[in-house]
């Protein structure tokens, strides 16, 4: 059975798309915890993010770099935090998340955003990702 992940990037399950090539996905994590907090997955199935291969693993920080940059031009931050926890659901990720301090990245404090606010979210970082 496909896991959750692999629904959402295969559009059976709505998400909040902000990239998508034929090998990764990145969509808003719908609790975040900060605006812009987004996911960057594989869209091969694997549980371990060191599991992928040298090659697929340098081409996911590629493409969540630029996702990275995409968010950095949306959303007002001083970095874009990185973190691989991944325990929730057994599909590799990487969350990017706006921070200004440290504290914004404390995943004990998620988050609720209004739809319009996570739909103009991702369109804008979406369109940053395209100019890119």
């Amino acid at each position: 059975m496909a896991t959750l992940f692999s629904r959402i990037a295969a559009g059976e399950i709505p998400s909040y798309k902000v990239a998508a090539d034929d090998k990764y996905f990145a969509f808003l994590d719908i609790n975040p915890v900060q605006p812009g907090h987004t996911l960057v997955i594989p869209r091969r199935e694997i549980d371990n993010i060191f599991d992928l291969t040298a090659d697929e693993y340098a081409d996911l920080q590629r493409f969540a770099h630029k996702v990275a940059k995409a968010i950095e031009a949306t959303v007002p931050c001083r970095k874009i935090g990185v973190a691989v926890i991944g325990l929730e659901v057994p599909h590799a990720h990487i969350h990017l998340i706006p921070i200004t301090n440290e504290g914004d990245m404390d995943f004990n404090k998620k988050k609720t955003l209004p739809a319009e606010q996570m739909e103009k979210l991702a369109a804008d970082i979406a369109a940053n990702f395209n100019k890119a």
